[in-house]
């Protein structure tokens, strides 16, 4: 085993059917882990562990359910085992400009970016300080890292989630659990290449700042996943890392 090794660890990734948290999850199996996924469609679920194979199973739940949280993890653990690394990946945006934005709007990206990853990042943490070890890890955005239009409530959410990174490090960090999170940049994605392709303003600006010139990849934020969890990570809490090309300290 090496530090980077992630065997007999078992993981939570929420919205791990697609995207980041299916590339996160492809990298921790990678890694020797064991991991369960969660997310709002059964059939996504379903066939993302198909493809993620007999070390990975699935629980059909929406975070923004506060109150069935608590279940979630028990459930989880009674059939699984001790929870030994979270990942709160699940998200949702809005793209629309601030004027714009009802309350009802901005409440409900909150209450799953903000209020969710709080509710079962306590509920998960419980267990975790009784066995004094966990390792949590929390996704931000280059939305908290710098003002980007049309994005009010998903900066702010993100933006909360960063700091609530850092007390929640300086909470949990004695008790054997340490708390960090991924900032991805432009990672590579059908949705993604639709959106710059048909905005060639916005791919100039984005491909222009980036000092590495390409798009990154949902493999980029997994392997940054394995090493915060493992123990090549052992010292580290608190922080977060940018994946992204270089893009935040590009010009």
């Amino acid at each position: 085993m090496t530090p980077f090794s992630l065997e007999n660890k078992l993981a939570l990734i929420t919205g791990g059917g697609t995207g980041l948290g299916l590339g996160i999850a492809k990298a921790f199996l990678e890694a020797g882990a064991k991991v369960v996924i969660t997310g709002r469609r059964e059939e996504v679920l379903k066939e993302a562990v198909g493809e993620l194979g007999v070390n990975a199973a699935f629980v059909v739940n929406d975070v923004s359910n506060l109150p069935g949280l608590p279940e979630l993890v028990r459930s989880i653990e009674a059939e699984h085992g001790a929870i030994d690394i979270l990942v709160n990946n699940a998200g949702i945006n809005l793209k629309k400009h601030a004027l714009d934005l009802t309350d009802e709007e901005f409440n409900r990206i909150i209450q799953t970016n903000l209020n969710a990853v709080f509710a079962l990042t306590r509920e998960v943490a419980r267990g975790m300080t009784e066995r004094k070890n966990g390792s949590i890890i929390m996704i931000t955005s280059m939305a908290a890292m710098y003002g980007l239009s049309k994005v009010a409530a998903y900066g702010a959410s993100k933006t909360a989630v960063l700091g609530m990174t850092r007390i929640l490090a300086s909470d949990l960090s004695p008790h054997g659990i340490r708390v960090n999170a991924i900032a991805p940049g432009f990672i590579d994605s059908p949705m993604l290449r639709k959106a710059l392709d048909s905005d060639a303003e916005r791919k100039a600006k984005v491909m222009g700042r980036t000092p590495m010139g390409r798009l990154g990849e949902a493999s980029d934020i997994g392997y940054a996943a394995v090493y915060l969890a493992s123990d090549a990570a052992k010292y580290v809490t608190g922080v977060n890392l940018p994946v992204d090309g270089g893009n935040s300290i590009g010009f």
